[in-house]
């Protein structure tokens, strides 16, 4: 998948040539994702992941920063991927930086508990519910690092 590398708008996009781009936004809208619209669009990478070819995508439009999620916007977007196109779609395999066992993926998001449950299907709220606790216990214990309240 092209996260709009290799284009004007980097990181404002995701598609590649075998998404419906349509498809995919109203997939997106089903989340409610706060904070943010897509917009279904054509983007051809000029270099990069599918260099020189017409990818189907969404165009990410943030209209609320306060309220946006972007952690969760990104998993969404993953996680219907997944679901939607489960042929087209794979994960990136090692090597990657330093690592050469484990999926970039897992790499990214620190395990590969997120990657099972979209693998699994499960629905965002769920797999979200795996690190609130421990969101929490890291939020008490910043408190008294903050320079500002």
């Amino acid at each position: 998948v092209s996260e709009g590398r290799g284009t004007t708008r980097p990181f404002e996009m995701v598609g590649a040539p075998w998404v419906d781009p349509y498809r995919l936004v109203a997939e997106l809208q089903n989340e409610d994702l706060p904070g943010v619209r897509f917009r279904a669009l054509h983007f051809q990478p000029t270099f990069h992941k599918h260099a020189g070819t017409i990818c189907g995508a969404v165009q990410l439009h943030v209209l609320d920063r306060l309220a946006y999620q972007p952690v969760r916007t990104g998993l969404a977007i993953v996680a219907a991927l997944f679901r939607l196109w489960p042929g087209e779609f794979k994960w990136r395999e090692p090597p990657y930086e330093y690592e050469t066992e484990r999926l970039p993926f897992d790499i990214l998001v620190g395990n590969d508990h997120v990657r099972s449950q979209i693998e699994a299907s499960r629905p965002l709220p769920e797999i979200e519910a795996c690190w609130k606790d421990q969101t929490a216990r890291f939020l008490d214990r910043r408190k008294p690092h903050l320079l500002y309240r």
